[in-house]
């Protein structure tokens, strides 16, 4: 029999979609890592999942196999590129620090996650893979979709930042003349993309498309 080579991809990157408003920043971002060529560890919460259904035209099964395979389909997706885990699958490799992914983002964040990821509860799967990429010292970028910030929020905030991880509330830009909800969404997985040092076309850099 011929033999099959895996696919090999640039890096691994977990995915962790709360249920704040914006699943379509995570959606976006989940696309743009899809294309070009990274695997992904998606972790969704249930508000999450509500959330999508919500605000985008997606309708997802419930459980995390189910999902996979969805997302798979719907993104064009590499065999063995996603992969879907249930909050509470304890054997996942990314709840270990011998299986941490190369970085983290959470996107978008709640506020109460943001404060769980603080305290270090690691009460789901959800809460320990951030856990764990502080611990490893791996990258972790959390996209925090709140307004007003109230003082529990900015000094949660702060404590993850002495930490190491990076703070990107969800606050796009406008310098570059978006004319539809696509180039505000970009603005955003553009800066995420940015800050993990994977090239994208979505927005010309600052400065590119002036003389």
């Amino acid at each position: 029999m011929p033999h099959t080579q895996k696919p090999v991809f640039r890096k691994t990157v977990t995915l962790i979609m709360t249920g704040a408003s914006g699943a379509q920043y995570g959606l976006g971002l989940l696309e743009q890592l899809i294309r070009t060529n990274v695997k992904i560890y998606l972790l969704l919460s249930r508000p999450a999942q509500i959330v999508i259904n919500m605000e985008t035209d997606l309708k997802l099964p419930s459980r995390a196999k189910a999902i996979t395979q969805f997302l798979q389909q719907h993104f064009s997706a590499q065999k063995g590129q996603l992969q879907v885990f249930e909050k509470e699958q304890w054997l996942a490799p990314i709840a270990s620090g011998s299986g941490v992914a190369d970085a983290t983002v959470v996107c978008p964040c709640t506020t109460g996650t943001l404060a769980s990821i603080a305290m270090g509860s690691s009460r789901n799967l959800l809460e320990r893979a951030a856990d764990v990429a502080l611990k490893e010292k791996k990258q972790l970028i959390l996209v925090v979709r709140e307004t007003p910030f109230s003082e529990i929020h900015l000094e949660n905030m702060l404590k993850l930042a002495r930490m190491g991880a990076t703070i990107m509330p969800a606050n796009p830009g406008f310098y570059h003349k978006p004319t539809q909800l696509s180039d505000i969404i970009d603005f955003i997985v553009s800066r995420v993309l940015e800050h993990l040092h994977i090239e994208h076309s979505l927005l010309p850099k600052w400065g590119d498309d002036r003389e």
